[in-house]
């Protein structure tokens, strides 16, 4: 079994996300040993954006990753209210018609379903259903939109209000380290 790893944040050892997303691969590695894990850092190894030049993106090395993946986990912190550039970057890769989706009569067709894909979300503010800045969350909503058009229903772990208060952060870094830990096996 693969696993591919992502990190995108920019913030490295003071990455939520990626303290998080070491949790969950750490989690899965136990449950499962022989798991082969393959990391990209996307802020240390930043992938060029995509230009007229590489249309269309083909059989990309990130591709290949992807598609070789049995189970792929995301760090991906709210940067403006969405994803980093950095993320968005290697999903133009990923997302490519005739490899993770096609148009037929009955409109598009995800290619990618039976593919695990953990999204872990970090956010300084709150921006859940129900808070006052909900409006602005453009991360979690436009990942599980991404991956569900190419076939795929994210689980996603998310911590939020991390720089509302110490206290806040430690309350949600807890729960989503917790989520992380209470990953099974697929």
């Amino acid at each position: 079994m693969k696993l591919l790893h992502i990190d995108a944040s920019i913030l490295g050892a003071h990455s939520a996300s990626r303290q998080l997303t070491a949790a969950a691969v750490e989690q899965l590695r136990r449950q499962n040993p022989g798991l082969a894990v393959t990391y990209r850092d996307l802020a240390a190894e930043p992938l060029p954006h995509l230009s007229g030049d590489q249309l269309p993106p083909g059989a990309s090395a990130v591709l290949s990753e992807f598609l070789a993946a049995d189970i792929v986990v995301i760090g991906a912190p709210m940067y403006n209210f969405t994803l980093p550039s950095q993320l968005k970057a290697w999903i133009d890769r990923v997302v490519v018609s005739g490899q993770t989706f096609r148009y037929g009569a009955g409109g598009v067709e995800g290619l990618a379903g039976g593919k695990r894909v953990i999204l872990v979300v970090s956010r300084g503010g709150f921006y859940g259903a129900g808070a006052p800045a909900a409006a602005l969350e453009h991360l979690e909503s436009y990942l599980s939109g991404v991956f569900g058009f190419i076939g795929i229903t994210p689980e996603i772990i998310v911590a939020e209000g991390l720089q509302v208060s110490p206290e806040q952060r430690q309350k949600a870094m807890e729960a989503a380290l917790a989520a992380a830990g209470a990953l099974q096996a697929a």
